[in-house]
C-alpha cells in the first residue's frame, strides 16, 4: 500500500491557508507534516482539512510562534510530544500510522545569527535541542521516519555558497557536526539525498530578501526527511515541489513528499 507523507515549513497555516489547499488538492499527500503553525490549537484551521478529507489531526500548537501539525486521511495514534527545547515551546508532535510506522514531526530552533553560544545563548539552545533529540534517537526502537525544518543544511551542496556560509548559523561545521552525531545515533537515512544524491544541489528555503529569488537561487536545505533503515528500504519516491516558493503569498520554505510502500 503506497502512503505519501509530506513535510512543509508553511510560516503561518492561517496567513497562508490558500497554499496549503492548493498543495493538498493538486498533489494529495496521505499526510501533511506541518512546522511553525503559528496558531493555538482552537484557533487552528479544521474547516479547509475537513472539506478536503483530512479528517485526522494531532495539533501542538503556540500562539504567534512555532508550533506543529500532522493532518491526515489515514487514522493517527499516540500523540506524543517531546520537549526537546526545554522550555514548553510546540516544536515536536508524533504519532503512530495504522501500519505501526511512527512518525516524528519537528521544528528545530534557527538559533539567532550569531555562532557562539556564550554569546548568543539561542545557537546554545539550538545545539542542547540537536543534542536531546540524539539521546532519544539512540534510545529508539522502533521504524521511524522524522520529518521537518531542522534548520541545518549539511552538505557542501545544501547551500548556495559553501565558503559564504561557513560562518552563519544553519551551515557551520559545529552544527553540521551536531547533526551528524543525531543521524549516526540511528543510522538514519536521508531521503532526500538517497533521492537525490550529492553533489546536486538541493534547497528547500530562500530568504524572502532576495527581489527574485529564483534568479539568485541562493538556498539552503534545511528541511528534512529521514527514515530508520527499515522504514527506508520501503521509500519509493521523492518530490521536491520547488514551484511553491512562487504561490499567492508563499513560505519561505518548500514542501517535499516521499511515497512509502507500506
Amino acid at each position: 500500500m503506497p502512503v505519501s507523507i509530506a513535510s512543509w515549513n508553511i510560516n503561518s497555516v492561517r496567513f497562508r491557508l490558500d497554499i496549503v489547499e492548493r498543495f493538498l488538492t493538486e498533489h494529495a499527500p496521505d499526510i501533511l507534516c506541518l512546522q511553525e503553525t503559528k496558531v493555538i490549537n482552537p484557533d487552528f484551521p479544521h474547516p479547509m482539512f475537513e472539506r478536503l478529507g483530512y479528517y485526522h489531526r494531532l495539533l501542538n500548537g503556540q500562539r504567534m510562534h512555532h508550533g506543529v501539525a500532522i493532518v491526515s486521511r489515514l487514522p493517527l495514534t499516540e500523540d506524543r510530544r517531546h520537549d526537546w527545547q526545554d522550555n514548553g515551546e510546540a516544536r515536536h508532535i508524533g504519532a503512530r500510522l495504522p501500519n505501526g510506522l511512527l512518525l516524528e514531526n519537528v521544528y528545530v530552533p534557527a538559533g539567532g545569527d550569531i555562532p557562539d553560544p556564550v554569546i548568543n545563548p539561542k545557537f546554545g539552545q539550538k545545539l542542547a535541542f540537536v543534542e536531546r533529540m540524539t539521546r532519544w534517537s539512540e534510545a529508539l526502537r522502533e521504524p521511524t521516519l522524522i520529518v521537518g525544518d531542522f534548520n541545518i543544511a549539511p552538505l557542501e551542496c545544501d547551500v548556495w555558497s559553501h565558503k559564504a556560509l561557513l560562518d552563519v548559523v544553519s551551515h557551520t561545521p559545529i552544527e553540521v557536526e551536531a547533526l551528524s552525531r543525531l543521524q549516526a545515533s540511528h543510522a538514519w537515512v536521508d531521503l532526500g539525498r538517497h533521492f537525490i544524491p550529492p553533489p546536486q544541489p538541493l534547497y528547500t528555503w530562500w530568504s524572502y530578501r532576495a527581489q527574485d529569488w529564483r534568479a539568485s537561487n541562493r538556498g539552503r536545505r534545511l528541511d528534512h526527511l529521514w527514515a530508520s533503515p527499515e522504514a527506508a528500504r520501503a521509500a519509493t519516491g521523492f518530490t521536491v515541489l520547488e514551484d511553491a516558493r512562487s504561490w499567492g503569498k508563499p513560505s519561505d520554505h518548500i514542501p517535499q513528499i516521499v511515497t512509502l510502500d507500506l
